[in-house]
């Protein structure tokens, strides 16, 4: 039963719950890998480190919430529990216990490269279905990018 009846056609609707889903695990997995590392990394640049940790939690967290806004929008109820999220993120697991700062910026080069990858599949397979939705999938990959470009320059 939809209480919210989207304009998109049965075919495109499942296209892009499909992409709105995944995307929105992928995020709240991406905040939760973030925050767990920000708490954890020691080091010389631990400092510089767990501050632009915490800017890629903020990224994640307001673009996940875009992205439920617009699954709603859509008729279509966003999932985030917790094993929900386990069982759906394409990203890694994240080393337990303390972690070195290069450690921790490999990790986020990782986590950001695999929902990099992922948005970009939905960029395309949004594009005929909902150019709305694939707009935003567009803002969520350059900022994405961005955090990586600036992770990997890190580790130079």
């Amino acid at each position: 039963m939809y209480v919210v009846k989207s304009p998109l056609a049965d075919t495109d609707l499942k296209t892009v719950s499909e992409a709105l889903q995944g995307a929105l695990l992928d995020l709240v997995d991406l905040s939760l890998v973030a925050k767990q590392v920000h708490w954890n990394v020691i080091g010389p640049r631990f400092r510089s480190i767990h501050l632009q940790l915490d800017e890629v939690v903020d990224t994640a967290r307001r673009h996940s919430d875009t992205v439920a806004e617009r699954a709603s929008a859509l008729g279509v109820p966003p999932d985030a529990r917790a094993a929900t999220v386990a069982q759906g993120s394409g990203i890694g697991s994240v080393p337990q216990g303390w972690v070195k700062d290069t450690d921790a910026v490999g990790t986020l080069v990782a986590a950001l490269g695999s929902v990099i990858a992922r948005m970009r599949e939905r960029v395309v397979a949004t594009a005929e279905a909902d150019p709305v939705s694939q707009d935003i999938f567009l803002g969520i990959t350059a900022d994405l990018e961005k955090h990586h470009w600036m992770f990997q320059a890190e580790n130079g």
